[in-house]
């Protein structure tokens, strides 16, 4: 069985997450203990809501220095939807905010456009950018399920895997070594998403 550290941050719903990890193989072990993260071979950050109150639940629980270690040691570290967000520097929901600063870039709203809904809520396709393995089965073009109204700007193009359209591009996957990261939700994305977690437990 794969170990994978599901950290509770205080929002998001965690258990649709930790029975998907489950379905495709991992054995879970779901905590807010930062020394439990520590000792994790390979680590999940989920997360829904303002990245605001995220990060704050991760620095009150103290997570976010145990976060950052076990990046910086190499343990693989997946980042979904505000949990990708909070792996770069700065998130602008409700005023600016730091980040992890794992990966360089910033988190924006989304401009408002003709025919462009804010949430970005529902299905939509990914366009793989480049040869992953977080992406192994996964044809360009495929759907998987959104829920946000913010996306990340990386600054270093090299760091994005895949994006989406949704009245511009952006990134919605992004990988640097060990750390990765999806916008969308992989544990509502039916037999896709499945198929991306299962590629990350085999990629770390």
């Amino acid at each position: 069985m794969n170990d994978v550290v599901l950290i509770d941050a205080g929002t998001g719903n965690l258990r649709s997450v930790q029975k998907a990890l489950e379905s495709v193989g991992a054995n879970v072990l779901r905590t807010d203990d930062p020394q439990k993260v520590l000792s994790g071979r390979r680590v999940v950050l989920p997360g829904v809501g303002a990245f605001g109150d995220f990060m704050d639940g991760l620095r009150v629980r103290g997570l976010e220095s145990a976060v950052k270690d076990v990046a910086e040691r190499g343990v693989p570290l997946f980042g979904i939807c505000v949990g990708m967000q909070a792996l770069f520097d700065v998130g602008e929901e409700m005023g600016q905010h730091a980040g992890l600063g794992l990966l360089p870039g910033r988190v924006v709203h989304f401009q408002k456009m003709p025919g462009i809904k804010i949430p970005h809520t529902g299905w939509n396709q990914v366009e793989v950018e480049k040869d992953a393995t977080l992406f192994n089965g996964v044809l360009s073009g495929a759907y998987v399920y959104f829920n946000h109204s913010y996306y990340c700007q990386p600054w270093n193009s090299s760091d994005v895997l895949a994006t989406t359209n949704y009245g511009l591009p952006y990134a919605c996957a992004v990988r640097r070594e060990n750390i990765f990261g999806v916008q969308f939700h992989p544990e509502k994305s039916q037999l896709v998403g499945l198929r991306i977690l299962k590629n990350f437990l085999e990629a770390a």
